[in-house]
């Protein structure tokens, strides 16, 4: 959902066209579709996740990032540890918004839990995004961001 909601918020705004957006997981299933709750929640706010297919974090998506924005504190510690160097450009999404707050990961839960983390995530997003573009820009890569489910 984090990485639907980043490139309409993208688009939307539409001074940048040079972002690349994608999703990796911690501990992601390689090849799964997006779960049905959040193709439910997307389609309701006019997006279309039909097309996603989830992937597992690896050294080479990490590296081609100068932005990854993790979920949850545990995530972003894990990848951290696995990727040290890397380190530095790895945050919580809620952190853009000047805060720490893990954003729980509804996979399995109810729709209403589902659109509770759509709507932390948006929120973050919203709040945060001056954030997000300042620590883009520092960083050697083209501006992008990479999420962990």
């Amino acid at each position: 959902m984090a990485e639907a909601f980043f490139k309409n918020r993208i688009a939307e705004i539409q001074e940048r066209t040079d972002w690349r957006i994608e999703s990796a997981g911690t501990w992601a299933l390689e090849g799964e579709p997006a779960s049905y709750n959040s193709q439910i929640i997307t389609q309701e706010l006019g997006l279309d996740l039909s097309g996603h297919r989830s992937r597992c974090v690896s050294r080479e998506i990490i590296g081609s990032f100068s932005l990854i924005l993790t979920m949850e504190r545990g995530h972003k510690e894990a990848l951290q540890v696995e990727f040290p160097k890397y380190a530095d450009r790895i945050f919580l999404l809620s952190e853009m918004a000047g805060v720490v707050r893990d954003i729980r990961d509804p996979y399995g839960s109810t729709l209403l839990d589902y659109r509770e983390s759509a709507r932390e995530i948006d929120d973050y997003l919203t709040r945060g995004f001056a954030r997000i573009n300042q620590l883009a820009q520092a960083n050697a890569t083209p501006y992008s961001s990479a999420g962990s489910e």
